[in-house]
């Protein structure tokens, strides 16, 4: 809902009056009857008076109704939900009337609860629609039955079962047909109450009350405009003015700060025409708004950006500058950029709900068992090993399926052919190679000798450049830069450091009870007064983020500069490259949208900002979104920034605490694990062609052997004949000689 504003200068009263403590009175009446029974009785009472606001609660105000009160001294305000005159709306009236023109002759007024019960009617015919579409008619499969009629025929009567029983009883003792009847919930509201959450409405499809629409979450109604009407003393004359404002669609004044990457200028690429109005900025909080707008309905506005990026600070006279100071003289509606809220802030303007958190309460940092790991990366780790096991397996299989692998033993008197890889042997010969160790089994044949060759190379390969960045991290240890924390920062006196003067890192400092912040604060303020009395040196206080990156690259290493962390991670990961973070964060910090004290918009970016869902961000606007997510965002507008200020090209590697050095990541040995397969590839059609050499040998020696013996064949059968002849002649002298006997 969205609702007017009285500005200051339209404040019930003669001009030049004494002021007079306003009494606001809120009347909430049920009916119109009621109201206009109350109205009657305030307009001969003696509580006419200007320093009384009267606020009714309900939608049954009319204009005609605030007809005797325009020449009073009184305050009214009131509220419609839709306009009594409107076309359609006396569609229904006129429906109305001839449908009960027996029992009423004329309906002079309609209450503002007939609309509802209308478009209630409709929202309820909606989600049951939704409900059949979404689950199908079997939810619904024991809600119909179909009666005989008296005098014959049949009707279809809708009545409701609830689990087995006819009827939906508010209070069960009513139903006469089962008295033992319990309270029950309907076994299918919660199926239809999700529905009515999804309904979204509008005129079109006949509403009399507007927009229809539920948050998710709490089901109440969102998004629906009223029309306010008041009545006010003039200005400049004792006679009563009637405003009727529309609030539908309000232009409203966004104030920007440039920060890097939540508001940046788009930039144009070459021969393309100049961004203009809004389409000119480009970044995190572009998008939130965008996203606002499509859920806020009316919601249109303009951007300007904050002379000097100041966020505001209080000054000594009371007044606040920057984007704050925009706001509380109203040039501004709206304040969006990473605008921490913090309690002297809150105390001159309004806040929404945190849309990012960032820093880190302070942790101790444990140490790591497997920082021995930490040379190469987790994917070559994982790699590695599963390269281990390939390659174990193909050996095994090259070995067993290559003949020049098998070995002939003698073992009892007996001769048996046996291959030395098994799949243990296998893989106790891979282990052993990576290890950089030996063995007592060796590969004979080629294609195990091919395999064994890729992995010997791909073990050299890995040790070396696990030895060499070993031999890098431990270096860095030694080497570590001056300041590691903040502890560091503020027991030297070399370095100096500053924050962004008036912002609400400042703030921390300043109003801090801890005497190491303190201590920091104190020196802060030293040196900017040496500034300020010598005038040699620069003051360690900046006006903005991107002047205080500046310094930091241009000092050599002689001043840090102390921010929040999600542009100290951007920041760290753009080109050049060449800042850090260093140390743990300081303390825990929300950035909100920005609005005037009693500006109605706020309420309409708390019911809009409810979410805290990622996953849901598209339709209700997400509250929480990591750092991770802006870089990944940003990535995608690379083509829209200037040269040399892209993302680096190991970014996600760069932005790590001082001491540690980068990981040795895959992309850097990938080369070697294709060498690897490209060797055992190779190796398997080794084996294969070793088979096929084999197998074509024994079938050459096996066809010669034939051809041997089929050679051999003649000579056997004459043999034969010649020896079956003489023991036939034998066999014969020997009978003949036994006749002579």
């Amino acid at each position: 809902m969205s609702l007017s504003q009285v500005k200051k200068d339209n404040v019930s009263g003669d001009e030049g009056a004494e002021s007079v403590r306003p009494v606001h009175v809120i009347v909430d009446l049920e009916g119109g009857y009621r109201m206009r029974m109350f109205l009657r009785a305030l307009d001969e009472s003696v509580l006419v008076k200007k320093e009384y606001h009267y606020v009714f609660a309900n939608f049954e105000m009319e204009d005609a109704d605030l007809a005797s009160f325009h020449y009073s001294l009184i305050n009214i305000t009131g509220f419609q939900l839709f306009d009594r005159m409107d076309k359609k709306f006396l569609q229904n009236k006129k429906l109305f009337e001839d449908m009960y023109r027996e029992r009423i002759s004329t309906v002079d007024y309609l209450p503002a609860s007939s609309a509802f019960a209308h478009d209630a009617l409709l929202v309820a015919a909606s989600a049951l629609d939704r409900t059949v579409r979404k689950h199908g008619l079997s939810i619904f499969s024991r809600l119909w039955f179909v009666f005989p009629l008296a005098r014959g025929g049949s009707f279809s009567r809708h009545q409701l079962f609830n689990r087995g029983l006819p009827g939906l009883y508010c209070r069960p003792h009513e139903d006469r047909d089962h008295p033992d009847r319990k309270f029950e919930p309907f076994e299918f509201g919660d199926e239809i109450a999700e529905s009515i959450k999804e309904v979204v409405l509008t005129q079109e499809d006949g509403t009399l009350t507007g927009r229809i629409q539920f948050d998710p979450h709490t089901g109440w109604r969102t998004n629906y405009s009223a029309t306010v009407i008041e009545i006010k003393p003039g200005v400049n004359s004792l006679n009563s003015i009637k405003e009727v404002w529309r609030r539908i669609e309000i232009t409203r004044i966004m104030c920007f700060s440039s920060v890097k990457p939540f508001v940046m200028l788009r930039r144009s690429n070459p021969g393309d025409p100049q961004h203009k109005g809004n389409d000119r900025f480009e970044g995190y909080c572009i998008d939130l708004l965008k996203l606002l707008a499509k859920n806020i309905s009316g919601f249109e506005y303009n951007i300007f950006v904050s002379e000097g990026n100041k966020y505001g600070a209080r000054q000594p006279d009371g007044s606040w500058d920057g984007m704050l100071g925009y706001l509380l003289n109203e040039t501004a509606d709206i304040a969006v950029a990473p605008l921490t809220i913090t309690q002297e802030r809150e105390r001159a303007v309004d806040f929404s709900k945190p849309f990012m958190t960032t820093g880190l309460k302070p942790e101790k940092q444990e140490f790591n068992i497997f920082s021995f790991m930490e040379p190469l990366g987790m994917r070559i780790w994982i790699f590695t090993l599963c390269s281990y096991v390939g390659v174990s397996l193909t050996i095994f299989l090259v070995s067993s399926f290559s003949p020049y692998e098998q070995r002939v033993q003698f073992n009892r008197g007996e001769f048996s052919v046996s291959n030395e890889f098994s799949m243990y042997n296998s893989l106790w010969f891979t282990l052993a190679a990576f290890m950089q160790q030996g063995t007592d089994i060796l590969p004979k044949a080629l294609s195990g000798r091919i395999a064994s060759s890729a992995w010997w190379f791909f073990t050299l390969i890995i040790v070396s450049s696990y030895t060499a960045n070993l031999a890098a991290f431990l270096t860095l240890e030694k080497m570590t830069p001056p300041i590691e924390s903040v502890e560091d920062l503020a027991n030297q006196n070399k370095i100096l450091y500053g924050v962004v003067k008036g912002g609400s890192t400042a703030a921390f400092f300043e109003d801090s009870t801890v005497p190491l912040y303190k201590r920091m604060w104190d020196f802060m303020q030293d040196e900017h007064n040496k500034f300020l009395r010598d005038q040699v040196s620069e003051s360690v206080f900046v006006d903005t983020y991107a002047e205080g990156i500046d310094r930091v690259r241009k000092s050599k290493g002689r001043y840090a500069f102390l921010l929040e962390e999600t542009t100290n991670n951007y920041e760290g990961g753009r080109k050049p490259c060449n800042t850090m973070k260093v140390g743990q964060n300081l303390n825990t910090l929300g950035y909100g949208i920005a609005t005037k004290i009693g500006n109605p918009l706020r309420h309409a970016l708390l019911c809009n900002m409810s979410s805290k869902s990622p996953a849901t961000f598209a339709s209700t606007i997400a509250v929480f979104y990591s750092v991770d997510h802006i870089l990944q965002r940003f990535d995608q507008l690379g083509n829209s920034l200037p040269p040399g200020e892209g993302r680096a090209e190991t970014a996600g590697e760069q932005v790590v605490d001082s001491g540690a050095s980068s990981s040795l990541n895959l992309s850097k040995v990938a080369g070697i694990f294709y060498i690897l397969m490209c060797g055992m590839v190779l190796s398997m059609l080794t084996a294969l062609v070793e088979f096929l050499v084999r197998k074509k040998k024994e079938n050459r020696e096996k066809e010669k052997k034939r051809q041997l013996a089929l050679r051999q064949r003649p000579v056997i059968a004459s043999a034969c004949n010649r020896f079956n002849k003489r023991r036939t002649k034998s066999e014969e002298g020997r009978s003949s000689l036994s006749a002579q006997f």
